[in-house]
């Protein structure tokens, strides 16, 4: 049981993150066009997010047992996320506004303006869903000896969501949803996962050891 709740928020985990990769892409282009830059941005800034969530959930799961924490995390991540279309237009209006209208963009900052944009409205809700992995290992794993097992399990969940999350977005809810009611459901879908974590009490005989239980 323990497993198989971890697997499912590793699916949703990723389903959610790459959502946001793609449906940024779009959001993004809007002020800062469809080049190839835009693409680098946003791709590179949701891999920075994924580093930084995965060593940043490793650290933390080794100091708790209780995903309440991390519920917690997600309830804010999906404030955040279900904002994006409120403050993002905001955002990346300023930064491409603070150039003069009548001179061209040096190219310096048409590399940058979209990484700084992706980093400010993408980086902290992936970062939070990132931490998700580590953090489920160490909560579903029962013994050393299933780390590997349980590991192999998350990280294939996980990449399957995302290939979903990939598929989904682009073949269907790009389509026929409005970008601000695709991350509203994409919000409402994290604050689910909070609420799986909040009420997860991961039994003290599951927690890791080295001897059989």
């Amino acid at each position: 049981m323990q497993t198989a709740m971890a697997m499912v928020l590793a699916f949703t985990g990723g389903f959610v993150v790459m959502v946001l990769e793609m449906v940024g892409m779009r959001l993004l282009a809007r002020d800062f066009g469809s080049s190839f830059y835009v693409w680098t941005s946003q791709i590179g800034i949701v891999l920075v997010a994924l580093t930084l969530g995965y060593l940043l959930g490793g650290l933390v799961a080794d100091r708790t047992h209780r995903p309440r924490w991390l519920g917690v995390g997600l309830v804010l991540a999906a404030a955040f996320t279900g904002g994006i279309p409120k403050f993002s237009a905001s955002v990346t209006h300023y930064l491409v506004s603070r150039h003069a209208a009548d001179q061209e963009i040096p190219l310096l900052w048409q590399k940058l303006d979209p990484a700084l944009g992706a980093m400010l409205v993408f980086l902290p809700p992936c970062l939070i869903l990132a931490m998700l992995p580590p953090c489920l290992i160490r909560w579903a794993a029962s013994r050393v000896e299933h780390v590997g097992r349980i590991s192999g399990f998350i990280y294939g969940a996980g990449s399957l969501g995302s290939i979903a999350g990939v598929f989904v977005s682009g073949y269907i809810l790009i389509d026929v949803l409005p970008l601000p009611a695709i991350f509203r459901g994409t919000a409402l879908v994290m604050v689910g996962m909070a609420a799986v974590c909040l009420g997860w009490n991961p039994e003290p005989q599951r927690r890791l050891s080295a001897t059989n239980a």
